[in-house]
């Protein structure tokens, strides 16, 4: 557990820490921010994304079982989330906030570094590939669920245009037929593309720490905490308790409680705001589910790894 903590959780927490330490005196400013994050989003992390699945095994890379039971787990918990908020959150328009906040990971960011710095290459390429087919899924529940709370259901077909549009799902789709035939890159692709990918978790997670904002919490501290707590115990229970009673264990287990563990996406807020929902309660679910997140990811994982699980 101490050497998970030190080796993978210490250097996410600094990074964020720096982000947002750099924000506060001024080293950063939105601009900045904005800028690197759509580095980060358009070029950098589809990089890291082509590469790690484009140089390796297809058939180690692809777990369509473990794939399914992260589909099927997230639907499920979507669904549980919808019926409770229906009786417990007011007003309307934060319920879809917190459907979403509940169970949408940032596995892009802090996810995939989680499993970068415990399981190395390997553990990076089998996560890009869950984590893709996950992410496709998360932006159709998402779209929905925040038009189904709004007043007026609104058409989310520009939404869905951008799903297919989006540069992580692009650089993951062209990455399959090189994993699948083992084809090679040219020698020059290959070393810029390394560049770009090792820009990728550096800076994402300086962004991601500069982008958090506090506030107080007295007005919503049931919605954030339904949201938290779902987010950062109940979601990713569920989905390594599946995973567990399917039979996976090792890496396997390891990767689905890395991936799902991690705090609400960032995405979440931009999403909230375009379509019109209460986006200062997203920006404090991400705040308080990314401090929550990373004491219950050394417990859970900590307790795995005693267990022999992973």
């Amino acid at each position: 557990m101490l050497s998970f903590i030190t080796s993978t959780l210490v250097p996410v927490l600094i990074l964020l820490l720096m982000g947002w330490v750099f924000f506060r005196i001024r080293w950063l400013n939105e601009a900045f921010i904005e800028s690197g994050s759509k580095l980060v989003f358009n070029v950098a992390l589809p990089s890291l994304l082509f590469l790690s699945i484009s140089q390796s095994n297809f058939s180690n890379a692809a777990n369509f079982t473990l794939i399914t039971i992260g589909i099927s787990g997230s639907i499920l918990m979507c669904a549980v989330l919808m019926l409770l908020v229906h009786f417990t959150v007011n007003p309307q328009n934060a319920r879809g906030v917190v459907v979403q906040g509940g169970f949408r990971a940032n596995m892009g960011i802090i996810g995939l570094a989680y499993c970068a710095n415990t399981y190395g290459q390997e553990g990076l390429a089998a996560a890009s590939v869950y984590m893709g087919c996950i992410t496709i899924l998360y932006n159709v529940m998402s779209v929905f669920v925040l038009n189904f709370y709004q007043v007026g259901f609104t058409a989310p077909m520009n939404q869905i245009k951008g799903i297919a549009r989006n540069p992580l799902i692009i650089s993951i789709v062209a990455a399959l037929p090189f994993s699948y035939f083992q084809w090679s890159l040219p020698e020059v692709a290959l070393k810029t593309g390394e560049y770009f990918a090792q820009l990728t978790l550096p800076l994402a997670l300086i962004c991601t720490g500069a982008s958090l904002q506090f506030r107080s919490f007295s007005s919503d501290w049931y919605n954030i905490a339904l949201a938290t707590v779902s987010k950062c115990i109940v979601y990713p229970a569920l989905l390594v308790g599946i995973a567990y009673f399917s039979g996976f264990r090792g890496m396997e287990l390891g990767i689905v409680l890395l991936l799902s563990i991690a705090p609400t996406a960032a995405a979440s807020y931009v999403m909230v705001r375009n379509l019109g929902g209460d986006h200062r309660l997203a920006a404090s679910i991400i705040a308080l589910s990314t401090l929550v997140s990373l004491p219950i990811t050394a417990i859970g994982f900590g307790s795995l790894a005693m267990l022999g699980l992973v």
